[in-house]
């Protein structure tokens, strides 16, 4: 059991905690009244408010309705407004642009192209609203006139600012690939910069805006009508060049560029100039110098059929005539004055004509490389003006008339060329080869110039290189028949066997060959039907033009023997042999024909020396009536003391006399011959002396002291030494 004590404690503190319960549920129970009351309180405050705010709503709502929809109505009138100021503007386009269209687009494209294109938007706004409007036909008429005023411009700053390009520039532009030195890439500056960007803003308008395509021809026509200027420009300064440096002129030759301080003397490719090159390298080198591995076969081998006659015809001029006794060194006075007057004569007719082909060719050569670059030029201007649907088509029209032109004169260069032929004037056939070569050398340029333009165009060049192919082979042919075939006649002989003008020619032409391998092999290989033939390599047309000179050769020589027969005299017609055999060995030697002709023949120079030699041999053979007076088989044998019958003394007599008189006659006659080598007429000399010598020295010392005669010196005239003196004054008149 719980004590008493505790339980009561017990019921005490319950007691306690029972009355702070109560308390506390009182008030909470006085606390949920008062929130009872406040709540409703803002039930009331609420309910108040809401009916006042649907008051409010069903005011103002129709007030904000009605103002929306005037706001939308402002906004209409305003649109509408603005459309009618539109529209109304149309109407005053016309008037507001038509001062600016009268006055033009000069010195203002800017306004003048925004002033068009109001007129093109009046212009659609009433195709399109108002087809009917008198007002479209007068912006159309504006419009109209605002176009055409445009094309004028387009056409005044072509004309106005396109200008001639000058020789001098040209001239700077071609040498300009062939400077060594690096130098910025030169460029032409067709318009000035303003121009060309006004031009560029017309030509875009009229196509996008104008649907006028008339321009492009006014383009064309202004710019091909400079081109061909600028290229005649060139051929007119070559003209005036020549005629200032004293080159006779005529209307279809024009002349060189003078040299500017920055630049290097052009070079002239003329065959005349060559001729005295060659000149003035052989008179002053002779023909002793270097040997080239040089061959030509047995002569025999080279010679063709025996030679019909023809007439040969003028085809070299004099300079090259008088080459030969130069290159051999001749010392006659009458060459010497012959030389002087071809060299220094640079009016003569001839000397005129040759000049005149140089300048002629070296025109052409300049002017086909002025085309290229000029229009290589003429194309990037067309690109930055023309639409590039159209580019190709406005070059092909643009270039036509100088690209005519240059074709019109290589065509008459063909014809003056097979003119040449039919004359046997081969040395004025000799400017087709600078002039093919160039072509060719040209031709890829060409090429990328003209592409995109039309065939036709495109095989205007390879056409004209197929003729100059032809008509070269045909004169390269024609030459070596006319070698063949020139004529055996006594005028045009030379007196003294010297080498003849035909072998001069001859070696000339085959040297002036030399600068244009490739070209003339390539005429040749153009005439070969052979499958070898097509491909045109490097290698056979070399051994064509090496079988083409062999051939030229051995017509020479076949008609060199054939006019050696000419002389009466048997040793005149080997000094003549000898000395145009001699003549043609150190030309060969002295050029690279040797090489040229040891690829299809290996045994030239060999064939040659012996052909010499038989000659000499030729030669001394006619120093034996004079010696045979004099060698012991011809002489019978005396005893020393025995008195000498009046048949020996006389056979010793005739014997003196015989040689005496043989002497003096050859020597006369030998002394007007000719050996221009002056080491050949040395040996020549050297050794006739020596036998003749040695010959009559044991005669004078077995029957000089022998009582043949009471006049020794009669017959007795001269000593061994003066026999070698006039056998030294041999082969000189000056002597």
């Amino acid at each position: 059991m719980i004590p008493p004590q505790e339980a009561s404690a017990r019921r005490r503190e319950i007691e306690d905690k029972l009355k702070q319960e109560e308390e506390t549920l009182s008030f909470i129970r006085d606390s949920l009244e008062k929130s009872d009351q406040l709540t409703k309180n803002m039930v009331s405050i609420l309910s108040s408010f809401e009916s006042r705010l649907m008051k409010l709503e069903n005011s103002i709502i129709p007030v904000h309705k009605q103002t929306e929809n005037l706001q939308r109505l402002q906004e209409n009138v305003e649109k509408t407004l603005s459309c009618l100021d539109h529209v109304i503007s149309y109407y005053h386009v016309a008037s507001d642009t038509e001062k600016i269209i009268r006055e033009g687009p000069t010195g203002r494209l800017e306004e003048y192209l925004g002033s068009m294109a109001k007129i093109q938007k009046a212009v659609e706004y009433f195709q399109d609203n108002s087809p009917d409007s008198p007002e479209l036909n007068k912006v159309k008429l504006l419009f109209e006139r605002g176009k055409e005023s445009l094309e004028s411009e387009f056409r005044s700053l072509m004309t106005r600012h396109s200008k001639v390009v000058s020789p001098v520039l040209i001239l700077d532009l071609i040498s300009g690939e062939d400077e060594l030195e690096v130098q910025e890439e030169m460029s032409l500056e067709h318009l000035p910069e303003g121009v060309l960007l006004d031009v560029v803003r017309i030509s875009r308008w009229l196509v996008d805006y104008g649907h006028n395509q008339d321009f492009m021809n006014v383009y064309y026509q202004i710019r091909s009508s400079q081109l061909d200027r600028s290229i005649k420009g060139l051929k007119e300064h070559f003209r005036k060049s020549s005629s200032s440096s004293g080159v006779p002129y005529s209307p279809a030759i024009p002349n060189k560029r003078k040299d500017t301080p920055t630049k290097k003397p052009i070079k002239r490719p003329g065959t005349i100039r060559k001729a005295q090159n060659l000149l003035k390298q052989y008179s002053q080198h002779g023909l002793d110098g270097k040997k080239g591995g040089s061959n030509l076969i047995p002569l025999e081998g080279l010679l063709p059929s025996p030679p019909r006659g023809s007439s040969p015809g003028p085809w070299i001029n004099a300079a090259c005539i008088c080459a030969a006794d130069v290159l051999l060194g001749h010392e006659h006075d009458f060459r010497v004055k012959h030389l002087s007057e071809a060299l220094n004569d640079k009016h003569g007719p001839l000397a005129g004509r040759d000049d005149m082909l140089d300048v002629e060719t070296d025109a052409y050569i300049h002017c086909v490389s002025a085309f290229v670059k000029l229009a290589q030029s003429e194309y990037q201007l067309l690109t930055e003006i023309i639409p590039e649907h159209h580019q190709k088509k406005t070059f092909d029209s643009l270039i036509q008339d100088a690209l005519d032109g240059l074709m019109l004169e290589g065509e008459n260069i063909v014809s003056a060329a097979r003119k040449a032929i039919v004359r046997h004037d081969f040395s004025a056939v000799l400017t087709v080869f600078p002039i093919l070569r160039h072509l060719k050398q040209t031709k890829p340029e060409f090429d990328q110039v003209l592409q995109g333009t039309a065939a036709s165009t495109k095989n205007k060049l390879p056409s004209l290189i197929t003729s100059m192919e032809t008509v070269g082979a045909k004169a390269l042919e024609d030459f070596a028949d006319n070698i063949k075939n020139d004529p055996d006649k006594e005028y045009n002989m030379p007196k003294d066997g010297t080498v003849h003008e035909l072998t001069s020619n001859a070696i000339l032409f085959l040297q002036q060959l030399l600068d244009f391998q490739e070209t003339a092999g390539a005429m040749l290989a153009s005439q070969e039907t052979s499958s070898s033939a097509t491909s045109y390599s490097s290698e056979f047309s070399k051994r064509l033009l090496s079988t083409y000179i062999c051939k030229v050769l051995g017509n020479l020589q076949l008609n060199l023997l054939s006019k050696s027969k000419v002389y009466e005299d048997p040793a005149l017609s080997a000094i003549f042999l000898h000395n145009n055999y001699n003549y043609i060995l150190k030309a060969l030697e002295k050029s690279e024909l040797i090489q040229l002709v040891a690829v299809t023949q290996k045994t030239a120079e060999r064939s040659y020396r012996e052909h010499i030699e038989q000659q000499i041999q030729t030669y001394q053979r006619s120093w034996l009536k004079v010696t045979d007076y004099i060698t012991e088989k011809n002489v019978p044998v005396f005893q020393p003391g025995v008195k000498l019958r009046d048949k020996e003394r006389q056979m010793i007599k005739e014997r003196f006399k015989g040689f005496n008189d043989g002497l003096e006659e050859l020597c006369k006659i030998q002394k007007a011959w000719a050996i221009p080598d002056t080491e050949q007429r040395d040996k020549i000399r050297q050794a006739q002396k020596h036998i003749v010598k040695e010959t009559y020295g044991a005669f004078l010392h077995r029957y000089g002291s022998v009582p043949f005669t009471k006049n020794p010196e009669k017959y007795i005239k001269y000593r061994v030494e003066q026999v070698g003196h006039m056998i030294d004054r041999l082969f000189d008149t000056s002597a």
